[in-house]
């Protein structure tokens, strides 16, 4: 009996050790690292304006809030720019506070990797940061931008260079309109490739689009009468005999309606007869 109390005993002792460990991990699992990057930092006006003087707010008033809402804490913490302080929120300062004056001369700002709460409040949490009057100003970021931008252009020009005439007027209607009707084959070429050049994305999203396709060919079947649009623009009838085709559905765009159309089982044959007449 006394071998077994002794046992008791000894299991009832071992068990706050094993809790002490526990609460030691969770602890260790709760720290945080730093992995802001220690370097100087430029910042400017997004507005493409230069002004000698841009003076930021530096401290919370009812007039310009300086606020930042913090997503762990679940409430807005009010944000102070102080010279003698190691964090820009007002919770987190201790004594007096000296403040300090955030001015962009010229249009920029450049902030020494030693002050690392000016470069915080900047970057971070600034409500002009946020809602994009000033930024950082990253290289790495406006050359990668630079080259998805080039790549772009590059997919759109080779795109354009073989496209054939037909698509190259479809792509060219939705910008220019029916003024695309008047131009040679190498005008349509020639103003197709600068197209691609200057707007790369617009170019890429029409040559994808089937209906831009569908769209020219009801464009250029109306135009050489083989349907016919009534001035309300609701409904497509045949040129030749005005037999009804299609009813425009109200609010749409009536050659949007039309090339949808087209995509039916009646309107590919449609599409099919006026195809061996255009």
């Amino acid at each position: 009996m006394a071998t077994a109390k002794t046992s008791a005993t000894k299991k009832v002792a071992a068990r706050p050790v094993v809790q002490e460990v526990i609460e030691t991990a969770v602890v260790e699992n709760k720290v945080k690292k730093d992995n802001w990057v220690y370097k100087d930092r430029l910042y400017e006006l997004t507005t493409g304006k230069k002004p000698l003087v841009f003076t930021l707010p530096t401290m919370h008033s009812q007039k310009v809030p300086l606020l930042w809402f913090d997503p762990e804490a679940g409430y807005q913490r009010e944000l102070r720019y102080a010279t003698n302080q190691k964090t820009p929120f007002v919770d987190e300062q201790t004594g007096t506070a000296t403040l300090g004056r955030i001015v962009l001369r010229d249009g920029v700002l450049r902030v020494p990797k030693e002050n690392v709460t000016l470069q915080k409040l900047l970057s971070l949490y600034h409500p002009y940061t946020i809602n994009g009057l000033i930024t950082e100003y990253k290289p790495e970021t406006i050359a990668e931008n630079e080259v998805d931008w080039i790549e772009m252009e590059l997919e759109a020009m080779m795109a354009a260079k073989s496209m054939d005439v037909d698509e190259a007027e479809a792509v060219l209607r939705v910008e220019f309109g029916s003024k695309v009707a008047e131009l040679s084959s190498k005008e349509l070429k020639r103003d197709l490739l600068i197209f691609a050049r200057k707007r790369p994305g617009l170019f890429l999203e029409l040559a994808g689009d089937d209906n831009v396709h569908l769209r020219n060919i009801g464009i250029k079947a109306t135009e050489r009468g083989l349907i016919t649009l009534s001035p309300d623009n609701r409904t497509f009838s045949y040129g030749e005999t005005g037999r009804k085709l299609m009813t425009v559905p109200f609010d749409e765009h009536p050659y949007s309606a039309l090339a949808a159309y087209f995509k039916t089982d009646e309107g590919m044959e449609v599409l099919k007869a006026i195809e061996k007449r255009i």
